[in-house]
């Protein structure tokens, strides 16, 4: 297959919803907020497939162990 002939696929460039949206805010008491940035065995996904920026990737990350100290979200999800 040439590199003519393979088709292109278009991706939607992903955008950080913190920066976004000034007025969400991550904190660990508000456990709403990490469902997506959690997968389904309980792991942080990486930033390249929720599209956070490193900056807020860093605060969803140490939220996140946080809230799992203080019992309010499960280190795995059964």
């Amino acid at each position: 297959m040439n590199s003519s002939e393979r088709k292109k696929k278009y991706t939607r460039k992903k955008y950080c919803k913190f920066c976004a949206n000034k007025e969400l805010v991550i904190d660990y008491k508000n456990v709403d907020i990490f469902k997506p940035y959690i997968s389904e065995v309980g792991k942080i996904e990486p930033a390249r497939l929720t599209g956070t920026c490193a900056k807020h990737q860093r605060k969803l990350a140490q939220e996140i162990k946080r809230a799992r100290q203080m019992a309010l979200i499960p280190y795995v999800i059964e």
